[in-house]
């Protein structure tokens, strides 16, 4: 599952009926809109990935040096694939079939998929370790997100690193109050052939860092990486490391 990038101005706060059901209209909507997201990354659509935030998570990939990563939420594989391009032995994980069975039709030699929900993983199904943990745009929920951080330390081989990319919280949603929430989705900025957006859950900088935090990992590097058109941050790189 992948957060839309430039989802956000439109955002709006929800009440919240239920963070079940919240989780469950996450994955209907990337169900939807599997083969449409797709073709929007393979077909660059997305500008803001394709000027700042693609190469941003790929050089922090790099500078950790893994040798081996998981890839969580890895969505249709891009990520995935450039990583095992690089000679770097990746696992990628989505809880959306769909998605990870277009990621497996593609993938180059030392990349596999599995669908596995960020529960299933914190619930322990994976016994492997990893030198990167990774998450890019695609830490979507509330509940399933403490579930899954509880899970990452016994996913970290010797001085792994997880990363994690999400929209910087400084500039999305500045209409609403600076708080914990969820937010109404939006498809504003891409194709009209997305539909049934996806709700996503809000966080502030010190909450992001507290949910690390909480799980007995220690943020060690934020990166912000500018777009060069605005000037403005596109997105909020953590590097956390147990």
């Amino acid at each position: 599952m992948l957060l839309p990038i430039d989802a956000g101005d439109d955002a709006a706060t929800l009440t919240e009926p239920s963070l079940s059901l919240m989780e469950e209209q996450i994955l209907a909507s990337w169900v939807v809109n599997a083969s449409t997201w797709t073709r929007a990354v393979r077909r660059g659509e997305i500008l803001s990935r394709v000027r700042v935030t693609n190469g941003a998570i790929v050089e922090a990939i790099a500078d950790c040096a893994p040798a081996t990563l998981l890839d969580l939420g890895c969505g249709e594989g891009w990520l995935s694939h450039h990583c095992a391009r690089q000679g770097i032995a990746v696992l990628g994980t989505d809880a959306v079939a769909e998605l990870t069975t277009i990621a497996a039709d593609t993938a180059p030699d030392g990349a596999r998929f599995r669908t596995l929900s960020h529960q299933q993983i914190g619930a322990g199904v994976l016994k492997e370790r990893f030198d990167v943990v990774v998450a890019n745009f695609s830490l979507l929920g509330d509940g399933s997100l403490d579930e899954l951080f509880a899970a990452l330390p016994a996913l970290l081989a010797p001085n792994g690193s997880v990363l994690v990319q999400t929209l910087h919280p400084m500039l999305i949603c500045p209409d609403h109050p600076y708080e914990d929430g969820w937010r109404e989705g939006s498809w504003a900025g891409f194709s009209p052939a997305f539909r049934t957006p996806a709700p996503w859950f809000f966080r502030t900088l010190e909450s992001w860092v507290r949910l690390f935090r909480h799980h007995g990992l220690v943020v060690r590097e934020l990166r912000e990486p500018i777009d060069p058109l605005s000037g403005q941050p596109a997105s909020v790189i953590f590097r956390a490391t147990i």
